[in-house]
């Protein structure tokens, strides 16, 4: 079953980072909510931009959303001292977003997540940077997998971002991810994930690249995306890829969505 995760709590969008920082928390509800009840499975939640005291603001915002939705968390950020803090105050099975394949940032993440039985992001990036081919994609996931099993976490429990550039700069990139997808799922099993605006920065109408993308992702295979839950575009290309994919039973849900008009 694909996985949404909502994107909007993330401090690099304006709103979140004035609410943050004035400790809105109806502002912050609201939006988790709204990610809630337009099908998101997760939702993501970030505070690291400008942020005085992370590990403080990460344990005050999970407790908040998580009272709010009832949702497990995508505990994202760079600081170790921040995953921990938002892990040590979830409740249930939590995913942290991310890690990279360099040793020693794994090794300062990757106990936090056995310790708290979270689930993790590992990047396909290392020492070198980005890779720029889905093969070099591929082996960096073999890395990655053999760094998680070093620190005794269940493969059922990684899942590979296989980082997609902007097209603006770097157009074939967006065919080499989606390359990736197949071959990690093909040689490894191991589950993909993406970031998905990351695909059309920089461009007009973000959400037709967007959607488009996920489209194509999906059939190369992508189990998890984090996106914006409430894009009307991202929202019915979910349910016309799910009932093109044979996900959807008789195609029930996208009719339910076409009588409700959601699919306008």
């Amino acid at each position: 079953m694909f996985i949404k995760i909502g994107e909007r709590i993330n401090s690099s969008r304006p709103p979140i980072a004035r609410a943050l920082r004035s400790k809105d928390e109806a502002f912050i509800r609201k939006e988790a909510r709204l990610q809630k009840e337009a099908g998101a499975a997760m939702l993501d939640i970030n505070c690291a931009v400008d942020s005085k005291d992370e590990a403080r603001d990460m344990e005050w915002l999970a407790g908040i959303v998580q009272k709010e939705t009832g949702l497990p968390l995508s505990i994202d950020s760079p600081n170790p001292k921040a995953i921990e803090a938002g892990l040590r105050k979830h409740k249930g099975k939590a995913l942290v977003n991310s890690v990279t394949v360099e040793k020693g940032r794994a090794d300062s993440i990757l106990p936090f997540v056995k310790k708290y039985n979270a689930q993790v992001i590992i990047l396909t990036m290392d020492e070198k940077g980005m890779p720029a081919t889905a093969g070099d994609r591929a082996s960096l996931a073999e890395r990655a997998l053999k760094l998680a099993e070093g620190h005794h976490i269940s493969k059922q429990d990684i899942y590979i971002d296989p980082l997609i550039r902007p097209i603006s700069s770097e157009q074939k990139q967006a065919f080499e991810v989606i390359e990736s997808v197949k071959l990690i799922k093909a040689k490894y099993g191991l589950k993909v994930i993406c970031g998905l605006s990351n695909v059309s920065f920089g461009l007009p109408e973000r959400s037709t690249l967007n959607s488009v993308f996920l489209a194509m992702m999906l059939g190369a295979g992508l189990d998890a995306a984090i996106l914006d839950p409430t894009d009307k575009k991202i929202k019915a290309v979910l349910r016309a890829s799910d009932a093109l994919l044979a996900g959807d039973d008789f195609c029930k849900e996208y009719l339910k969505s076409y009588r409700s008009g959601e699919l306008k």
